[in-house]
C-alpha cells in the first residue's frame, strides 16, 4: 500500500471512530418562551420587578438624612453625579427591612418623571419564568398593603414570586409626596 492510500485509511478509521462516539444532537425539546424580571425580597416574601422599571441594583450607599420627609424616607444620595433620594419599602409598607444590612440593596427607578432607589432586603438577579405558568393573582401571603402594585405571579424554585410593579408604585400619590403633612 502507497503511503497516500496509508494516510487515507487512517484518516477514514479515525472518522469512523469519531462518529461511533460522538454524541448526538440534543434531544428537540419544546421551548418555552420566557418572561425575565429582578427578584428581590422584601419583609420575608419574593418579588420580581419587569426588567424595563429597573434601570439599575446598588449597594446601599451613602446617604444624607432629610429633614420634614415621611419617615419612610431615608435620604438622599450621590450616584455618579446624580441625587439619588432613597426609599425604605419595607417602611413604605409599614414594617421595617430584614436581614444583614450587608445584603440589602437599592433597585432604581428611572422614569420621564422619577429617579429614585428603592431599598429591599436582597436582590437576587434576573429570574427566568415560564411565560404559560403565570398566575393572575398574587402569591400566597402578600401583605394586603403591597396588594395595589402585584399585577399576579410566577412559582420558581417551589416559591411564588409576586409580580411587582414599581411603574405603579411611582404613580401613586402617597408615594410621590414623601413630604410629612
Amino acid at each position: 500500500m502507497s503511503d497516500s492510500q496509508e494516510a487515507f485509511q487512517t484518516l477514514l478509521q479515525l472518522a469512523q471512530h469519531s462518529r461511533a462516539v460522538a454524541r448526538g444532537l440534543p434531544a428537540q425539546a419544546d421551548i418555552r418562551p420566557l418572561w425575565s424580571g429582578i427578584g428581590f425580597s422584601l419583609m420575608g416574601q419574593y418579588f420580581v420587578a419587569p426588567m424595563g422599571e429597573v434601570s439599575e441594583m446598588l449597594e446601599i450607599p451613602p446617604f444624607t438624612h432629610l429633614p420634614g420627609v415621611q419617615p419612610w424616607v431615608r435620604g438622599v444620595a450621590n450616584v455618579r453625579g446624580r441625587l439619588l433620594p432613597l426609599f425604605d419599602l419595607a417602611a413604605f409598607f409599614g414594617d421595617k427591612l430584614t436581614g444583614t444590612r450587608k445584603q440589602r440593596r437599592v433597585l432604581v427607578l428611572e422614569t420621564r418623571t422619577l429617579y429614585s432607589g428603592l431599598m429591599v432586603d436582597q436582590v437576587f438577579g434576573m429570574q427566568h419564568f415560564p411565560m404559560d405558568e403565570y398566575r393572575e393573582q398574587a402569591g400566597d401571603d402578600v401583605v394586603p398593603d403591597i396588594l395595589p402594585f402585584i399585577t399576579g405571579s410566577y412559582p420558581l424554585g417551589g416559591r411564588q414570586w409576586s409580580l411587582f410593579r414599581p411603574a405603579l408604585l411611582a404613580e401613586d400619590a402617597r408615594f410621590i409626596n414623601a413630604a410629612k403633612s
